[in-house]
């Protein structure tokens, strides 16, 4: 029914691996649900004006989170671990953005049969909104 993701043999370093999604209002308010985040900045529109971005933006974190279907869908896939991230905002995300978050393979680590990642998330202009890092266990290496 389900295909384990790739292993730490069948992993490339340069491998690369994204997914996009466009934000939208649900995104948004629902996020804020799940994170209990209801910063006026990301719900309310008359508060967010009188901000440096002048309307409201997206929380870091709900893009972030566009790392998950990578990492546990596609590259290295299902079965995966995180041990841990780092992500480093670059640019604010406004409802109707298109975010795409792209893995690349940078290293394998042996001693841990884990793989190290740069990550970036870019939008629909081509900006880069984030940068990162990742180091994961793929399937079969726990």
């Amino acid at each position: 029914m389900y295909q384990k993701g790739k292993t730490y043999d069948e992993i490339q370093i340069g491998e690369k691996a994204s997914f996009t999604k466009t934000i939208t209002e649900t995104d948004i308010y629902l996020f804020a649900g799940i994170s209990g985040d209801f910063n006026p900045l990301h719900v309310d529109e008359e508060y967010a004006k009188t901000t440096a971005f002048k309307t409201r933006i997206a929380h870091g974190g709900l893009a972030a989170s566009l790392l998950a279907p990578v990492l546990g869908m596609k590259l290295p896939g299902l079965g995966t671990i995180a041990l841990e991230t780092l992500t480093k905002f670059r640019k604010p995300v406004f409802p109707g953005d298109t975010i795409t978050c792209t893995v690349e393979v940078k290293e394998k680590i042996p001693r841990l049969k884990a793989v190290s990642m740069n990550i970036e998330w870019t939008n629909q202009k081509n900006e880069t909104i984030g940068k990162g890092e990742c180091k994961v266990i793929p399937p079969g290496a726990a």
